[in-house]
């Protein structure tokens, strides 16, 4: 029986090794100069839908719609696609590095003397279009689906003293009615198909921001995306009881809007969904997990206590509340039960340049998939 038991554990072992690589390879690819943030420049939001619609191929899994993978919708988004260059007292500025463009801002070109507003902020003098440059400790990228009238520009605050002038050429370009898709697969269940489990992840990011600077993003979310591959691979081997879906959501920077989209229009029976796991933020792991919704289901937060304390697997399991801050949220209001489920600890990096491939520790990932796996097995 020892030796038993030594087996099945080399295997589990040999193939939760087999998952990280294969995680490693998928967040790799997506985080790729190919995929250039998986947003609205440089074509990297539609490559991306391509290349996840062609590995659920690979991995068998159907394609939830007649036509296909894809759930098509629109949405107008601001851009930053040609010019984006700033000098801060004469000296040249690297994009991403030492400054971000606030992602409602304008077109502006021009050199400015400016004006110390307050101990973080500094205005234009004499712009046509409003300039300010506020100091941040840490500079955070984002989308926006509208525009303002002014250009604000993030400065990484490096205490380099006063700002005097600053010479800009920014050009934006809002993008009306920009194409999305929803990347939608599933599994049959071996007992039914008229209950459901769906895995979901945001495939988008933030794009990039001029012709050579781009955010990678690695733990968000293209963590969450190989996650969802890891589990077909499972099924694969093991399959669900249940009919399991799995959705690869775009517009989720945007504001939730492909998830928004997927529920309000009933794409599947919402009622038949007996639980929904999103998944975002899976590279780190040291601080454990946190479940959001944790709260509001506390028979399936006990369960899956229950499956840690039993297996040893991650570090901790926190829970916070009801929270609009993935797209489960959409779902959790539709009324059909969904925990978010993100890791805790590790690098630091978030909706900036510094969120890549390399230093994602992917501490525990492998423990996470085995949750879930377990979890689903047992509601």
């Amino acid at each position: 029986m020892r030796w038993i038991a030594l087996i099945l554990l080399i295997i589990n072992l040999s193939a939760a090794a087999q998952d990280s690589v294969y995680a490693r390879s998928v967040i790799k690819k997506l985080t790729s100069k190919e995929f250039y943030g998986r947003g609205y420049l440089n074509n990297g939001l539609d490559a991306s839908a391509k290349y996840i619609s062609s590995e659920l191929k690979k991995l068998n899994a159907k394609p939830l719609f007649g036509t296909g993978y894809y759930q098509w919708f629109d949405f107008n988004v601001n851009t930053f696609p040609d010019k984006v260059t700033l000098k801060i007292n004469g000296k040249l500025l690297k994009p991403g590095e030492d400054y971000i463009i606030s992602p409602e801002s304008i077109s502006i070109k021009g050199k400015y003397n400016m004006t110390k507003k307050d101990s973080v902020t500094f205005v234009a003098e004499g712009a046509q279009v409003p300039l300010l440059i506020t100091l941040k400790n840490k500079l955070t990228f984002g989308v926006s689906t509208v525009t303002q009238n002014y250009c604000l520009v993030e400065l990484l605050n490096k205490n380099s003293g006063e700002i005097k002038t600053a010479e800009v050429n920014i050009q934006n370009k809002l993008l009306t009615k920009y194409i999305n898709k929803n990347v939608c697969a599933f599994m049959d269940g071996k007992k039914s198909n008229d209950t459901l489990i769906v895995f979901s992840a945001h495939y988008d990011h933030l794009g990039g921001m001029g012709k050579k600077t781009y955010f990678p993003g690695a733990n968000d979310n293209a963590s969450g995306v190989s996650a969802l591959f890891n589990l077909i691979k499972y099924y694969t081997k093991y399959p669900p009881d249940y009919k399991t879906l799995f959705i690869f959501f775009a517009g989720e920077e945007a504001g939730l809007i492909g998830s928004k989209y997927f529920v309000d229009n009933k794409t599947v029976d919402l009622k038949k969904i007996k639980f929904l796991i999103n998944l975002d933020l899976l590279g780190t792991g040291d601080e454990g997990i946190m479940v959001t919704n944790g709260y509001l289901y506390e028979k399936e937060f006990s369960q899956l206590h229950l499956i840690n304390k039993e297996l040893s697997l991650v570090k901790e399991i926190k829970r916070r509340g009801k929270a609009r801050n993935s797209d489960h949220y959409w779902f959790t209001e539709a009324g059909v039960p969904s925990f978010f489920i993100y890791t805790l600890g590790g690098i630091k990096a978030y909706h900036d340049v510094y969120d890549i491939e390399k230093t994602l520790p992917l501490t525990d990932y492998e423990d996470v998939i085995k949750l879930l796996t377990e979890f689903t097995k047992r509601l």
